[in-house]
């Protein structure tokens, strides 16, 4: 922990904001499938509402206070975009159910921000969740929210935990009248909204992509504990966008297959093309835990290849010390007869022997590349 922490000072690298977001509460543990119940952390202090109400002529934004006058958009023949800041307020979510028809184990679903990406077709709408990925760039975090979707011929209803600006490019293209977003319907507003949150899984993976390519310089020059610690690191926070990635990828390629009148013939491009995009981020997920574990084992050879030149150089000198350590022994025991001890330069001719040996070790072992 205090190397993650140290390292998390002076490389700043990616981290998640929650710490398990799928951890089960335990108030909620035996509760009905569709009670209203907030399942998850709450984000914000209240619940927000904005409306966008716009056809190829008009635009009309407004925020709603009171969801039930609104009833009538569903039978006009604008497109209407309602947002919802906050899944907390149980009141407000049977509200909107009631004024739009959906059903309470749908608004259950809405609520429940640990909810697994999934799409669900009913008769009048279509249920749409999965995780939006957020890299905010200040902190270096990856922040993690749950996104929600109700899909109907003139309405579209998103959900989202906390109020953000990750929408704003769509509303943004709204009110610069551009002609595909303004004509097409809810089905092609949806799409757009699916689209920003694939792309911030691609920009998220290749923020943390980068980080991964730098340890290769890093491996290649001096490996240490420092650096394994950032491999594992890397290594979870990688497992931890996976987490999120490919549950998504099933979800839109199983919406890119449904046969349903409110996702039109005209968008099908679109969404096909949603379908290569969350690919690609899955791939891409893939391909960095790949390297991570090619460096892993990088990192392990070239430890070992460091522990076999260590152990290779004390084994030598261990070697060439052995016949010293032998003569030196013969000639250090305590007999009282050892004839070459009476010999007047008996001294210099072992010591003669014993550098002419080590030189002759020496050599061998250069000659045989092992020194």
């Amino acid at each position: 922990m205090a190397i993650e922490k140290a390292l998390d000072f002076m490389k700043n690298p990616l981290k998640a904001n929650i710490k398990n977001p799928l951890k089960k509460q335990k108030k909620v543990i035996g509760v009905s499938p569709d009670a209203l119940v907030f399942r998850g952390v709450q984000r914000r202090e209240t619940v927000d509402i904005q409306l966008i109400d716009f056809d190829s002529d008009k635009l009309e934004e407004v925020s709603i206070v009171d969801i039930k006058k609104f009833k009538d958009l569903i039978n006009t023949d604008t497109v209407s975009w309602i947002n919802v800041n906050g899944l907390h307020d149980d009141t407000i979510i049977s509200e909107i159910g009631e004024t739009f028809g959906i059903e309470s184990y749908v608004l259950s679903d809405i609520m429940n921000t640990n909810l697994r990406p999934k799409v669900q077709e009913h008769d009048n709408y279509l249920f749409v969740s999965l995780k939006m990925l957020m890299h905010d760039e200040d902190l270096n975090e990856i922040d993690v929210e749950n996104i929600s979707l109700i899909i109907m011929d003139h309405v579209l209803i998103s959900f989202q935990e906390k109020e953000g600006d990750v929408f704003d490019p769509v509303r943004q293209r709204i009110r610069d009248q551009r002609k595909r977003i303004r004509t097409f319907g809810t089905d092609y507003l949806a799409f757009a909204l699916l689209d920003i949150v694939i792309d911030n899984y691609i920009y998220s993976t290749s923020a943390l992509g980068e980080k991964i390519d730098e340890l290769e310089v890093d491996l290649l020059e001096d490996p240490d504990e420092k650096l394994l610690g950032r491999i594992n690191l890397y290594k979870k926070e990688i497992n931890y966008l996976r987490r999120y990635i490919k549950p998504g990828q099933e979800m839109i390629l199983l919406l890119s297959k449904m046969e349903t009148p409110l996702l039109k013939k005209r968008t099908a491009p679109f969404y096909k093309e949603l379908v290569d995009n969350v690919q690609q981020a899955s791939e891409l997920t893939d391909s960095y835990r790949e390297i991570l574990s090619d460096q892993l084992n990088v990192y392990h050879t070239t430890m070992s290849t460091k522990l076999n030149d260590v152990m290779k150089f004390l084994t030598i000198f261990s070697v060439i010390f052995i016949p010293l350590t032998f003569i030196a022994g013969i000639y250090g025991t305590n007999f009282e007869y050892v004839p070459e001890l009476d010999y007047r330069y008996s001294y210099f001719i072992m010591w003669g022997i014993m550098v002419v040996i080590s030189i002759f070790m020496i050599f061998y072992f250069k000659k045989k590349k092992w020194l």
